[in-house]
Order: C-alpha cells, then sequence, then structure tokens
C-alpha cells in the first residue's frame, strides 16, 4: 500500500513487562508483526532443540496511544516507539537509528487514523481458515426464533404480547430492530403517535417475558416532558398495556411455587437487601413515605390484584441516570416519566454516571498501568483507587439486582431507559436477563442475548469504540514539548475569556448520550471541510461502511466493556453457572476493537443492513463456535432445580464483592486484587505495611444504595426533590409555591442559567474584561434585591450557593 513506507525493519528490539525480545518489525496492510527467537531457558541441557519462532501481531484499530521519541546521537539511546493497545497491552520498539522509527511511525499513523473508511478495515477483506471458514453465524440470531423461545408467536397462546412490523423497513425509529414486540391491545397506530414523544422514537418494546409469572423487561429511551411537561396519552396508554399483559395470568405450578420469597432472596446471597422483598422501615410504613431503599413498599390496594407470595404487585420504571441529570433534561425538552400519569407503577433513579465518567475512569486504570512496557513494576494503586472503575461495576450490578428482585421475585413489570436508551439501557437490561433466565448464561443464550440487546437495539458500537482512531492518539515526543512551549493555547485574557464563554454557550453538543436529539445529526461524519459540509451530502444509497467517518472522542466509552466486566463478576461470584469462561469474555472484548469481523462495526440494525455486512464480512461469533471446546467452563454445571441451594434458576450478585478483572488488564490476581476493590485507608505512598495476602473480601466496596431517588403518583423521595431544591436566589419569589412533593423543571433551569451568568460576569470581572468588574457586596447605593420573602441568614445562603455548584456540575457533565 502507498500508506506503508517501510514494510521491514531488523534490528529492532522490543520491551514487554521490562523483558526484552531481538527481532523483525514487519508492516503490513492490516497488522504489525514483529518475529522473534526466544531465548533458550538457562537450565535448558545444550542438545535441547532450538525455540522455534514466535510472532506478535497487533491490529491498527487496537491501537490509542503512539508515541515516538526521537533521541539525537549525542544522548546515545535509541528512537523508540510506545504503544498502548485497547486490550491493555503494551509494546515500546526500539529501533537502529531515527530514519526507520520515522518511517514506522508515519505508517502506523496513516494506516490507522487516515483510512477514513469502514470497508478499508480488515473485516472486509479477511478470509477465514479451515474449520472457521465453514461456519456462518450471522443467523444464529432470529428476533421471531427468539420471541417464539419466549412464547410469543401468532401460533402459540395468548400471552398479552404481539410481534410489530412498525419498523420493518427503519423508517419509524433508524435505531430500533425491525421487528419489536408490543403489547396485543396496543395498535400500530398508537404505536405512531406514542414515537413522538419518546427520544428518537424508541418506544418501550419487549426484550424479555418471565416464563412463570408472565411479566416483562421492557426497555425504551427517555420521554420528552420538557419544561412545561407535556403529556402523551399514547404513550401512557402502551405502558398502562405493559402493565396489564400479565392480568389474570395463572402460572403452571413449579416446584418452588410453596417456598417464600425471603427465602429465594437469602439463599442467593441478597439478604444485605431485604427491602426489596419486604422488610419494611417501620418509620416510612407509619409516615406513608417510600424511601428510596424500600422500593417495595405499595401505597395502593387492589382488591382485584393477584397476591403472589404475599407481595403486592408493584411495576417499576427504571431511570438508569442520577436523579439530578434526569431533572435537568427537562431544560432542554427532555425529562423523565411524570408518575401521575402512569399509575400503578413507581420510579427508580439509579446513580449510574453517564459515559465521560466512565471514559475518565477507565483512562485512570490506563494511567496506573501505563508503563508496563518498560518495567515490570505492579500497578499503581492509587491511581486504580482513585478511577472508580470498581465501584461503578458494582453500582451497575446493584441497579441489576433491583430489575431481577422486581421481576422475578416480586412478579411485576420493568421498564428501562437512561437518556437514548442504548447505553446504560443495553447493560441493564442484558444482566438483569442473565440473572433471571439460565439460557443466557450458556454460550449461545450469551450470544443471542448480545445480538438481541447490544446489536438489534441499536448499541452505538461505533461512535463508543472508535474503530478509525484518532490523530490525538499520535505524538511525537519532542514535538509535543515544543508546542506546549510556543503556547498556542495562549493569548491575551480578553480573548481567552471570550473564546471560553462561546463555546460553553454556542457549542453543539455533539453527545448522543444527551442533548442532541436530531437522528440525523451523529448519522454522518463527513472528512470535508465544514464549509462543505452543507453542500455535499452523502447518496441514501450509499451504505454506512462507505461514508467516510471520523472518531469523535467524547463519543467514546467503555460501555460494552463494562458489561463485560459485570458478567465477569458474575461468572467469579457464581463458578457453576455459566457455560462458557472468563477466555471467553476477554477474547471477545479483544475482537470488539481488532476489527477482523463485521459484528460490532456499525451502531444499529439498519446500518448493518445497508452496508450488507452479512454478505461483505464474518460474524465474530464464527471465530468462538470453531473453538468451542475452548471457551467451556470446566466446572459448569447445567441442572436447573430450584429446590437445591445453588441451583436456582435466579442469581445474584453479591452485594460489596465486586473486584478487578485481572486477566482483562494483563495482570496477576495479586497484583490488581492484592488490597481489594478500594483501598484501605491508611494505605499511603510513603506506607507499605500492608499484608501480603489477597483481601478481596476484607476491604469491600462501602454500602451505598444505588438508588438515588424515587417517585411515585403520591410523591417523590432522593436528590432533587423537596430535600435538594435549587438555590433560593436562583428562583425568586417562586420558591415559596413550590410543590412540597417535587420540584418544577422550571427551578433547575432558573437556577442554571442564573449561577452561569453570575459566574461568567465574575470572572470576566477579575480579567478586568470590558469594564466589569464584580459589584462589592458593601454598596450601600443600591439595595440588593428580595428574592424571597423569608430573609436568610450568611450560612444559609452559603449552603445554597454550594447546592447551585454541585447541582450545575451534575448538569454539565451531563450535557457534555
Amino acid at each position: 500500500m502507498e500508506r506503508i513506507r517501510v514494510s521491514k525493519v531488523e534490528d529492532v528490539y522490543l520491551l514487554r513487562r521490562g523483558t526484552r525480545f531481538d527481532g523483525t518489525l514487519h508492516l503490513m496492510p492490516h497488522h504489525i508483526v514483529f518475529s522473534y527467537l526466544p531465548s533458550k531457558p538457562a537450565d535448558a541441557p545444550p542438545d535441547v532443540r532450538p525455540p522455534r519462532q514466535k510472532e506478535v501481531w497487533i491490529t491498527y484499530p487496537m491501537i490509542n496511544y503512539c508515541c515516538l521519541k526521537s533521541c539525537p546521537p549525542v544522548m546515545r539511546q535509541q528512537p523508540s516507539i510506545r504503544i498502548r493497545c485497547r486490550d491493555f497491552t503494551f509494546f515500546a520498539f526500539f529501533f537502529p537509528d531515527e530514519k526507520k522509527a520515522r518511517e514506522v511511525y508515519d505508517s502506523i499513523r496513516a494506516l490507522s487514523c487516515k483510512i477514513g473508511r469502514l470497508d478499508k478495515l480488515l473485516a472486509f477483506s479477511y478470509q477465514p481458515k479451515p474449520p472457521e471458514d465453514r461456519f456462518n453465524s450471522w443467523d444464529i440470531y432470529d428476533a421471531r426464533r427468539e420471541f417464539k423461545r419466549l412464547g410469543i408467536s401468532p401460533k402459540d397462546t395468548e400471552k398479552g404480547w404481539r410481534i410489530s412490523e412498525i419498523n420493518v423497513e427503519y423508517k419509524y425509529s433508524k435505531t430500533y430492530p425491525a421487528l419489536i414486540a408490543v403489547p396485543s391491545k396496543v395498535s400500530d397506530s398508537v404505536l405512531r403517535y406514542a414515537g413522538a414523544y419518546r427520544s428518537r422514537q424508541r418506544i418501550p418494546a419487549l426484550v424479555y417475558r418471565h416464563p412463570l409469572n408472565n411479566c416483562s423487561i421492557t426497555r425504551s429511551s427517555q420521554p420528552t416532558p420538557g419544561i412545561t411537561g407535556n403529556r402523551n396519552p399514547q404513550d401512557e396508554r402502551l405502558v398502562a398495556a405493559i402493565w396489564a399483559t400479565n392480568r389474570g395470568w395463572n402460572p403452571a405450578p413449579t416446584p418452588d411455587a410453596a417456598r417464600s420469597t425471603a427465602d429465594l432472596a437469602i439463599e442467593n446471597g441478597s439478604s444485605a437487601d431485604s427491602s426489596f422483598v419486604g422488610v419494611v422501615d417501620a418509620e416510612a410504613v407509619n409516615s406513608g413515605r417510600i424511601i428510596a431503599d424500600d422500593l417495595s413498599v405499595s401505597t395502593e390496594s387492589d382488591d382485584n390484584a393477584p397476591k403472589i407470595y404475599g407481595a403486592q404487585q408493584r411495576n417499576l420504571i427504571v431511570d438508569a441516570r442520577p436523579t439530578v441529570n434526569a431533572y435537568a433534561m427537562q431544560a432542554v425538552g427532555l425529562g423523565s416519566e411524570k408518575m401521575d400519569h402512569y399509575p400503578g407503577a413507581e420510579k427508580a433513579y439509579l446513580g449510574i454516571d453517564n459515559i465521560h465518567v466512565m471514559r475518565k475512569s477507565l483512562n485512570t486504570v490506563i494511567d496506573a498501568l501505563k508503563e508496563s512496557d518498560l518495567t515490570s513494576f505492579p500497578p499503581n494503586q492509587q491511581l486504580l483507587a482513585k478511577s472508580g472503575w470498581v465501584k461503578h461495576t458494582a453500582n451497575i450490578l446493584d441497579g441489576v439486582a433491583l430489575i431481577a428482585r422486581r421481576v422475578g421475585i416480586m412478579h411485576s413489570h420493568a421498564l428501562i431507559h437512561c437518556s437514548d436508551g442504548w447505553d446504560r439501557t443495553s447493560q441493564l437490561s442484558a444482566l438483569s436477563q442473565i440473572l433471571l433466565d439460565p439460557y443466557y448464561r450458556t454460550m449461545e443464550g450469551f450470544i443471542v442475548l448480545v445480538e438481541k440487546d447490544w446489536l438489534s437495539f441499536g448499541h452505538m458500537f461505533r461512535h463508543r469504540t472508535g474503530f478509525l482512531s484518532h490523530e490525538k492518539w499520535f505524538s511525537i515526543e519532542n514535538e509535543r514539548i515544543e508546542r506546549k512551549v510556543d503556547g498556542q493555547s495562549g493569548g491575551n485574557a480578553f480573548e481567552n475569556a471570550l473564546r471560553g464563554a462561546k463555546g460553553f454557550f454556542n457549542r453543539q453538543n455533539e453527545s448522543n448520550e444527551s442533548l442532541n436529539q436530531l437522528p440525523e445529526t451523529n448519522s454522518t461524519e463527513n472528512v470535508g471541510d465544514v464549509s462543505d459540509a452543507a453542500a455535499t451530502k452523502p447518496s441514501s444509497k450509499i451504505g454506512a461502511a462507505e461514508e467516510h467517518r471520523i472518531t469523535k472522542i467524547n463519543e467514546l466509552s467503555p460501555v460494552f466493556h463494562q458489561f463485560l466486566d459485570c458478567v465477569y463478576q458474575l461468572q467469579y461470584q457464581h463458578p457453576t453457572r455459566f457455560e462458557f469462561s472468563e477466555r471467553f469474555l476477554r477474547r471477545l472484548l479483544y475482537h470488539l476493537y481488532s476489527c477482523q469481523y463485521g459484528t460490532f462495526l456499525f451502531d444499529n440494525e439498519k446500518e448493518r443492513m445497508e452496508a450488507r455486512a452479512k454478505e461483505r464480512t464474518r460474524s465474530v461469533w464464527d471465530y468462538f463456535l470453531c473453538r468451542k471446546q475452548e471457551f467451556l467452563n470446566p466446572k459448569y454445571d447445567p441442572e436447573v432445580d430450584d429446590s437445591v441451594r445453588g441451583k436456582e434458576r435466579m442469581i445474584f450478585p453479591r452485594k460489596g464483592e465486586a473486584r478487578w478483572w485481572a486477566e482483562c488488564f494483563g495482570r496477576t490476581d495479586d497484583e490488581m486484587n492484592l488490597y481489594g476493590p478500594q483501598l484501605p485507608p491508611s494505605l499511603t505512598p510513603q506506607t507499605s505495611n500492608v499484608s501480603n495476602g489477597r483481601s478481596g473480601a476484607n476491604t469491600p466496596l462501602r454500602q451505598e444504595s444505588i438508588v438515588t431517588g424515587t417517585e411515585t403518583a403520591e410523591g417523590a423521595t432522593g436528590a432533587g426533590t423537596t430535600a435538594d431544591l435549587p438555590p433560593t436566589h436562583a428562583v425568586g419569589e417562586r420558591t415559596s409555591s413550590v410543590s412540597a412533593a417535587s420540584p418544577t423543571p422550571f427551578d433547575a433551569a432558573a437556577a442554571l442559567g442564573q449561577d452561569l451568568k453570575q459566574g461568567l460576569v465574575a470572572g470576566m470581572g477579575k480579567l478586568k474584561i470590558g469594564g466589569v468588574s464584580p459589584r462589592p457586596s458593601t454598596d450601600s447605593s443600591r439595595s440588593p434585591p428580595r428574592l424571597s420573602t423569608d430573609t436568610s441568614s450568611q450560612n444559609g445562603k452559603e449552603r445554597s450557593r454550594s447546592r447551585s455548584e454541585d447541582t450545575r456540575g451534575e448538569l454539565e457533565v451531563e450535557m457534555r
């Protein structure tokens, strides 16, 4: 290829974990290949056969950091290229001269981030060898076949659900599958009107029906009530029809019918969360309120509703976002359900952070490991603890346990959404089904689950993974230092302040996670100049693979990686309940980034169809199915018996026992889990008197509730409600009329706008820009406006300002 300036470089040596390997570096169209002869063991006899040549293969999309370090001859050091890969492998290549190193660096950079099109990736030219070439796993998932397994088909008995073809041509919702399951009593006409109320027309659709109690897990995107509190009767009717699908349902007798839910919960290790299965806080019962730690309390009574296991059915809407973030979205026309219009259910806000927080968390983990090429030092434990990665994983598992108990034990329905319903929603939905159904813990079932909840329901793999690389991931060490010295980010204070203000107030939010709700906005990203973007639109006949694209760094996030990490946690805690091994998960994560297969290259089912991925690429499942024996768990016990402890149908994560997935990060268990998921308080960089034993169970994560707020038709609790209203100085006289049940969306919007304005004016005043200076508080010539009938003290103002800053910070993160 013309991008390869040099195809072979000899006398190169590689450093990995401080160990040196001498060999030859080859640059190929889709791989870096380093071949070397391993040295003989020191204790090997002299007549032993020489070791065979070994090779290290690195695909270009796997690279997320590449730095050239050039060394002048006077330094007597060889120039090097350091590479970090997304599978947490680290390499340092040292070259005999500067010219060779520069040519290799330029070639890698051109082959990584200058191709601009998906069809230039390895997947579109990969030809498998036997026996893999005999497999065709594109048909392993069929939506109708999976719905039939769940008991939904025209020939089956009526379960309250039907398969709708409203999106068969992807005109109804571009990011939804062609076939969706909806309540039988809801017509396609109702669906058309209901779609206008959900972000990107991602209406509540079925992903799982429990075979024993006919309860369901449905998923959607956020509604769009906005500040004015818009309603949509069709959406309310659709959700009500979902709640009614198991009305009058008579499940077949099961061996565990006589057992109590408390027994089931305790045997599955959930006694710490017993409030979810019937243990009620006495104060909450007496006061008639619902607290965040007890979502099982019912404040309604229905004499006609069936009493199952002695508990009232209580349907649940799960908003995966923190409460403040969900309320803040109302300021831009989005938001969450107003529970007054969705009776018979309650809503739980989960404190699961968004894609930007997760990306930053994983980057901190990488910082703790990044010297793994040059040295054999253990990971930086302080940075591992600071990353919060294990805490984020534990939060997701706690939310999943809440959903699974609600469906499997309390026999209720669950509707899950976050913002657009393709990141946190996919995690919660898929993991909940793994807890509930043993089928998804087999290799075939897990493949079907990934195809259904991640691929067909439109998780944006291309956006979140960034297969086409980015220029920022490539750098030359000395040039990078020179650019910093030049001070390109400098300039006078006035220009910087105006640039910052313009960037904050006028920037386009490109995050599909939150504000930018136009489906067309992020469907294509042209590489051409901005001035040409409006004039040149790609033809609708061109598939997604042929369109020129760039990687948006702010869209990247390890969402699917987190899902696999959560599956590993369950697998580690229940070693006999999964048919596949830990290595299966690790290799799946590798092939997410390798771009060797076409499975994960696109954002949704529509893109895969238009690009004809089935005809032009191979499925990643071919790789695993042709080597199935290599990925099976030898401890797997397929028997399911609810009368035998340890063999129940459902499993649950053990709270507080999340740990590092050491194998995924290329480290030993002792290195990653030496101090458990979080460092003991006494551990500092200066102290080393810590026990050498594995203490993963001795320093568990703090027991914090995943639920940050609840809401029903009767009232609300948690963050964002009366206890945490926006600051009174931003609301004015309206504060006295705020409802005691929940805040109005105007409060959050007004607080944000007022605080941002005051912050900008104060900042410009400190810089003495444009004659604006902070107005002194002791100005006697003008009395401050009275914004509240109640005169607060200075301490009250400070508390109000602190709450305002916290709320604004949460909102800014969600909007970014």
